[in-house]
């Protein structure tokens, strides 16, 4: 009894330790997975398994996205999953998205699955016409794009039509211009095969650097209004706020860098931004939705901490990857040379034994036709040789029948005629068979020449045929076949030195090599300036060459807009970069700590006597607050 007891404790103790999960499905750009989670965990616990599972180390780009009412919600760390207002029903589903935008992504992004889910977002933002791109830098990033997921171009494969179910161009650039897709593919294809020679991820990182210098890239829109009630845009990104006219998402009315900037906070849904300098009024505006207000907040925070982070040094963990992604760089670098070199002696080998084919198949032809002319020597010899045996016969003949005449003749001499007639006769006869003996002499004689010229021929001929014997045998016995191991040729000095050891590779990595492959990656970068003038000139060459073929009837408001601007004049979101970083050279701002945000029900405590190194010099002072006051008083005109 006590023992049942005891074992019917022990079950139902063991049934209350296992812990009650539910699933959750995370959909990625490129797939879907799910995972089972227990009940008490929190945002940050799913979000690291998610990274994990992915491999993932900068995960400060990336978060775990969801729809509330038709409004996007982020994914809290430190609060319960099935705490947030997501639908109860299994699997629960979570988008795993790129949350923030790195301001360069060549210098910022150091892993590769980093850098591919944003390249597949980035992507798909431009074919959905949320970020605006010009119909001809549509038609580059296509082209990388194609080289990314085909490799190189090879037109015994990638034959006219295998663009032909892909969606690389948006819907908006296709409908524009009176073309059709086979005169859209000409055109990405012809860019596609200038690519050759990069790898996946080096396609997929010049498409981020095109993509980065569009206008609408990784910002982040939300409608708002001022205390006059004029409907306006909030744009969020790495570089600070911006204020937009609805219909105009491509070109700030006004803007505010994270540097000028000294506290961000709402209540309700009013929401307040406190410049830098303290003699400024506040800029304030109204949003839709307190939700709307807890996501701008949420945004800045993050962008505005990722912006002081890049002004730093770099911590310990990212220097480890930065510099592991060198390694690994270099040993693809070398592992792409190596192959490099063994494709070069495997076309090289081909295409000496396409030679050797060919000289073999031109041999083989020679002595075929030496063996058909030796046949046909050999029967013209034959012929030769019963004609003269022929010939030899009849002038034996004809000699007898010579012989036969001189007989009669003698005979006929001998004869005596007793009369004169028979005498007359006798010689006439006689003469008679003179002339026929010396027309048989002399035809014994042409026949006798005959005999001799026919056995000249066949001697000849039969000289032929033993010259055509020794040609053949010559051509049988020659060696067809060059030595097939060449020596390799020595590798240059400059390359480091690699042994191929039966399947596996040992490579020997030196500071020199490293010094060496960071001054190869300097060159290349320098080389990639010099390649964006002939770029900007090929761009502006298929503008120039597609301007015909586009319907005006068929523009949109961007489109008129990114036209204007561009006879405006050059000019680039980048720019606004350069802007902030040279104030903040100037001003010192490096030194900058962390915004003090203020939440809800908190009162922002001021310091009533700031450190002399949140304060600009004078002279910039008075320049930062006059330009800071003048866009206050601009957006209050509004």
């Amino acid at each position: 009894m006590a023992g049942a007891l005891a074992s019917r404790m022990s079950f139902s103790s063991l049934k209350r330790k296992q812990p009650k999960t539910f699933t959750v499905r995370i959909a990625t750009m490129d797939a879907e997975m799910e995972f089972s989670c227990e009940m008490k965990w929190k945002g940050k616990d799913l979000f690291d398994l998610v990274c994990r599972t992915l491999g993932l180390r900068e995960t400060w780009f990336f978060g775990l996205q969801y729809t509330i009412k038709d409004t996007v919600a982020w994914l809290k760390m430190d609060k319960k999953v099935l705490d947030h207002d997501v639908s109860k029903e299994e699997p629960v589903t979570f988008h795993f998205l790129a949350k923030f935008y790195p301001e360069n992504a060549e210098e910022e992004l150091v892993q590769e699955v980093t850098q591919h889910l944003l390249f597949l977002q980035v992507k798909k933002q431009i074919l959905e016409e949320k970020i605006y791109c010009p119909p001809e830098a549509s038609v580059l990033l296509a082209s990388y794009a194609v080289q990314a997921k085909y490799g190189d171009y090879d037109p015994s494969m990638h034959k006219r039509g295998f663009l032909a179910q892909e969606e690389l161009l948006p819907k908006r650039v296709v409908n524009l211009y009176q073309m059709t897709p086979e005169m859209w593919e000409e055109r990405i294809t012809a860019w596609y095969a200038e690519h050759r020679g990069r790898a996946r991820d080096e396609a997929e990182m010049e498409y981020l650097k095109i993509a980065q210098d569009l206008e609408m890239y990784g910002v982040n829109y939300f409608a708002i209004r001022n205390k006059k009630g004029t409907e306006l845009l909030l744009g969020v990104d790495a570089l600070g706020l911006h204020i937009y006219d609805p219909d105009n998402r491509l070109t700030p009315k006004i803007s505010f860098p994270w540097n000028e900037i000294r506290n961000i906070s709402y209540s309700d849904k009013e929401f307040t931004i406190k410049p830098l300098d303290k003699k400024i009024d506040v800029f304030k505006f109204n949003s839709s939705k307190l939700r709307v207000n807890k996501l701008i907040l949420q945004l800045c925070i993050g962008n505005h901490d990722l912006f002081m982070r890049r002004r730093k040094a770099d911590s310990l963990e990212v220097q480890q990857m930065k510099a592991q992604a060198r390694e690994e760089k270099a040993r693809k670098q070398m592992e792409r040379q190596r192959l490099a070199r063994e494709k070069q002696m495997r076309e090289e080998a081909e295409r000496t034994r396409d030679e050797l084919e060919r000289r073999l198949l031109q041999m083989k032809e020679e002595a075929t036709m030496a063996n058909e002319a030796l046949m046909r020597s050999e029967e013209t010899a034959d012929l030769l040789a019963e004609k003269a045996q022929i010939t030899e016969e009849e002038a034996k003949l004809l000699a007898q029948k010579a012989a036969e005449a001189e007989q009669e003749m003698q005979r006929i001499k001998a004869t005596a005629i007793r009369t004169e007639e028979e005498k007359r006769l006798m010689e006439q006869k006689v003469l008679e068979a003179e002339v026929l003996a010396l027309k048989m002499a002399e035809e014994s004689e042409r026949r006798a020449k005959e005999a001799d010229q026919l056995k000249q021929d066949l001697q000849e001929a039969r000289e032929a045929e033993r010259r055509a014997k020794q040609k053949l045998l010559e051509i049988t016995t020659k060696p067809t076949y060059p030595p097939m191991n060449p020596i390799p040729a020595p590798l240059p000095p400059d390359i480091p030195s690699f042994g191929l050891l039966g399947d596996s590779l040992s490579f020997d990595f030196k500071d020199t090599d490293m010094k060496r492959l960071s001054m190869e990656i300097e060159k290349e970068k320098v080389e990639y300036m010099e390649k964006s003038k002939h770029l900007q000139e090929q761009l502006n060459e298929l503008k120039t060459e597609i301007e015909a073929l586009k319907l005006k009837e068929r523009e949109t408001a961007l489109d008129a807009l990114h036209e204007s601007a561009e006879r405006a004049g050059p000019g680039s979101k980048h720019n606004t970069v350069k802007k902030v970083q040279a104030r903040g050279r100037e001003r010192g701002d490096h030194r900058v700590g962390p915004l003090p945000w203020t939440f809800p029900d908190e009162d922002p405590v001021s310091d009533p006597h700031p450190p002399a190194w949140a304060c600009p010099p004078l002279g910039d002072r008075a320049l930062t607050l006059q330009s800071a006051r003048s866009r206050v008083a601009f957006f209050e005109e509004l």
